[in-house]
């Protein structure tokens, strides 16, 4: 750890090949649009580009409060999943009539992110590798081997393996089974892609407006206007895509819990390093328990390795500091070395967290305000790489006022239970977390806390 620099590895300008873009003027005056996106993540720059492709005509205007990618699209592991539902498992789960079709929704997204890369030109280093999820107990190899039976009824190409053969994959000695998915996750560079995106939208007319934090929402004649500091949009229709900072939009404060997730990156493997573990097809990893780690190569042979401790803080509060937490990082780096011990002396060159936004379903929810004025989309849970493109087309549905297979579904039309206020919210997800812990320690059983919450609908088995 002694070589690891605070800092995220995607946004390191001093790491070669990063070109962190210049940021665009914060807004100034009072302006006009027909569709005002607000966020530069993920979920607002596919809003912008998909409004744009399907009506070139329409004026759109992007608000951000920092820059473009700052938050949890520029800090995440890279895995572009086809999930929409936080996993098979919990999307069955709250929707067994409907998840065959939230399946096929979700490769079609995926599918689509892919096109949308190669149209655009977008260098994201994005990759079709597939995931390789595997078991380091007994108990997850019972579970994984009832997942990919569930995902091939659906017609899915997902494969179970010894733990010999996932082995010869990648090589640990803690792996005692797996199931690959070829399919289902692509590796990206988080940071490049949200740039990429950014870049796209520019060329098709998207104005953006950083440093544009939106401190009110008013209802006016023929839309709503959004107050910035420098300055106002006034637009017929607004999508909200602030993840984690909901801001001025109080309905999606009770929904959304603001948690905390680290990573590390080493330093570049070397050619026999590599070898020691095998991962030739440089698809992503992760082991199995409730909590879990998620671990990747990124393009100049790094291992990212992220995962494992959740953190909330009181209040659901948001800081700097709070970015980095050295007790989180050794205990990461300690389950690094358990789980490759072939490699030890290799060195972190990075660490670094950043702020998930959770919801109690633990997968996108939806939403309207302002009398259908206002669409929103949040409660990704770290799976909005990919899940916020679909998450955009819903809210551009809803605004044009659009009946699609996507607005018809049950997952869009429900919401998730809302967290209790404070101190209840807290001491909650505390109990949450020590339980899951002991289901990990007692054979993946649940206990009677876990249980109450699988029974209203707040419940989650990773």
């Amino acid at each position: 750890m002694a070589q690891a620099r605070p800092r995220t590895f995607w946004l390191d300008p001093e790491v070669a090949g990063h070109a962190v873009p210049e940021a665009a003027p914060a807004l100034s005056g009072a302006e006009r649009a027909d569709l005002a996106v607000v966020g530069g993540g993920y979920s607002g720059l596919w809003t912008a580009l998909i409004a744009k492709e399907r009506d070139p005509g329409r004026d759109v205007v992007l608000l951000e409060a920092r820059t473009v990618g700052w938050a949890a699209s520029g800090r995440n592991g890279g895995f572009c999943a086809a999930s929409l539902t936080h996993g098979h498992g919990n999307g069955a789960q709250r929707w067994p009539e409907e998840i065959a079709e939230l399946e096929r929704l979700g490769r079609q997204n995926l599918d689509g992110i892919q096109s949308t890369v190669e149209r655009h030109g977008i260098d994201c280093e994005f990759e079709r590798t597939g995931e390789m999820a595997v078991a380091t107990e007994p108990w997850q190899v019972d579970d994984l081997t009832d997942e990919a039976a569930a995902l091939r009824a659906l017609g899915q190409r997902v494969r179970t393996l010894t733990g010999a053969r996932v082995r010869a994959e990648v090589d640990s000695p803690t792996y005692l089974g797996g199931l690959f998915d070829p399919d289902g996750v692509a590796m990206v560079h988080p940071a490049k892609l949200a740039w990429g995106l950014r870049e796209a939208c520019l060329r098709l007319g998207v104005r953006i407006r950083e440093h544009t934090p939106v401190r009110a929402i008013r209802p006016e004649r023929g839309g709503l206007r959004l107050e910035s500091r420098g300055g106002s949009v006034s637009a017929e229709r607004v999508a909200w895509g602030g993840g984690g900072f909901p801001g001025p939009l109080r309905r999606v404060r009770h929904f959304v819990a603001p948690v905390y997730d680290y990573a590390l990156a080493t330093e570049p493997l070397s050619s026999e390093q590599l070898a020691a573990v095998g991962w030739g097809n440089r698809q992503g990893v992760s082991d199995s328990g409730n909590r879990f780690h998620y671990y990747r190569l990124t393009a100049d042979n790094r291992i990212l390795w992220g995962g494992y401790d959740v953190v909330y803080h009181y209040g659901g509060r948001v800081r700097p500091a709070y970015d980095q937490r050295p007790d989180t990082f050794h205990r990461l780096a300690r389950h690094f070395f358990t789980t490759f011990p072939q490699l030890e002396g290799l060195s972190f060159t990075h660490s670094w967290g950043g702020v998930i936004d959770t919801c109690s379903r633990f997968c996108a929810f939806f939403g309207t305000a302002h009398r259908g004025r206002l669409a929103y989309a949040a409660g990704y849970t770290g799976l909005g790489v990919g899940a916020t493109r679909f998450g955009a087309q819903v809210m551009l549905d809803r605004l044009d006022g659009a009946d699609t297979e996507r607005t018809r579904l049950a997952m869009v039309r429900a919401k998730p239970v809302p967290f209790p206020p404070e101190p209840l919210r807290y001491a909650g997800i505390q109990a949450t977390k020590r339980a899951i812990a002991a289901a990990d320690r007692d054979g993946g059983r649940r206990n009677a806390w876990l249980r109450t919450l699988d029974a209203v609908g707040m419940g989650f088995d990773s």
